[in-house]
């Protein structure tokens, strides 16, 4: 299961949620300005920033920011998915 963590406002968060639907895959969405931990988490695999989307599978974690489907595939390929 892929772990999204995302901001309601974000428009790259839109593009990889639709992204993935497109694709079949499966994600948990965790809102960053809801979830305190979660917002730390991110911040600790993005260099102390609050960049969203990141997508989250086993110990593969990476920021999308500037979301391009190139970003995406290159996460995918990594995580094994």
């Amino acid at each position: 299961m892929i772990k999204m963590y995302t901001t309601n406002w974000c428009p790259d968060c839109h593009a990889a949620k639709r992204a993935l639907s497109s694709k079949g895959l499966a994600f948990e969405e965790i809102n960053i300005e809801q979830d305190e931990q979660a917002a730390e988490y991110v911040m600790s695999v993005n260099g102390g920033r609050r960049s969203v989307p990141t997508l989250v599978s086993g110990d593969v974690a990476r920021s999308l920011s500037g979301f391009r489907p190139q970003k995406l595939d290159a996460f995918l390929a990594e995580a094994g998915l």
